[in-house]
């Protein structure tokens, strides 16, 4: 069953919040000033865009004023969830599956934006991920991952996302990825996970490779049931780098 939005969250108030921070990203804006603008607090204007605000007329007129756009634009029916799903594309997995490669290669081929989220998050934070986590803790870095993601979402229209592979254990941040995100999941046997790995120059698993094969192993089996949540499931090993785009590329089309 997938998973749903959070019960005090309407689907049109999610949208509109969506809009609002898509429309602020474009004039430049940073939620301070954009409140300012619009002549309503901070916080009124963040729970806007996090979808819990219940704004009246005034105020959205206040907020197009800010955005420089008429309210027609804040107020009008979003299209079919499945329409703005697939204007969205992520890809999820352990690392090694192929994220980043087939990645860029599907958003060139359509003409998407391609984003590694990891990427976004160590902009956002100033820092690298293992910094994060040692400086800040892991509670820290899953507010910069959801942060990362909305911002993604609200700035690029159409996108190809390759998402950290723990981001599935952030309930919250997951339902938003599947209600957002048209959903791939790209497997590979562990074998695979980690030569991919090693290739990208890592060798770190080689100071104790039994005992880090059991690791993933161990990783790769605890999110699985999360993974296997996606829309499309991809399994990329054991073959060429041509061969896995192509037939990626071929089962997307299949499913739109």
């Amino acid at each position: 069953m997938r998973h749903t939005l959070p019960d005090d969250k309407h689907p049109y108030l999610v949208t509109l919040g969506a809009r609002v921070r898509s429309l602020r990203a474009r004039r430049g804006l940073t939620r301070k000033a954009a409140a300012a603008r619009a002549q309503v607090s901070e916080r009124h204007w963040a729970n806007l865009e996090s979808g819990t605000g219940n704004a009246s007329i005034l105020v959205l007129l206040q907020v197009a004023k800010a955005l420089q756009c008429g309210l027609i634009t804040l107020l009008e029916e979003a299209p079919e969830a499945g329409t703005l799903r697939r204007q969205h594309i992520a890809l999820i997995g352990l690392r090694g599956a192929g994220k980043s490669t087939l990645g860029q290669r599907l958003a060139q081929e359509l003409g998407y934006v391609f984003v590694e989220l990891s990427r976004v998050i160590e902009s956002l934070a100033g820092c690298s991920i293992s910094e994060i986590h040692g400086l800040y803790g892991p509670q820290a870095y899953r507010r910069y991952e959801r942060r990362a993601l909305e911002d993604t979402l609200a700035q690029h229209p159409h996108a190809v996302l390759a998402t950290p592979g723990g981001l599935v254990s952030e309930e919250a941040t997951f339902n938003l990825l599947l209600a957002q995100c048209f959903t791939i999941w790209l497997q590979a046997t562990p074998e695979d996970h980690m030569a991919r790995v090693l290739a990208q120059g890592d060798t770190r698993p080689m100071a104790s490779s039994n005992e880090a094969m059991q690791d993933l192993r161990r990783i790769l089996s605890s999110r699985s049931p999360f993974y296997a949540k996606a829309d499309l499931h991809f399994d990329t090993s054991l073959q060429p780098l041509e061969e896995s785009f192509q037939a990626l590329k071929k089962a997307w089309l299949a499913q739109n």
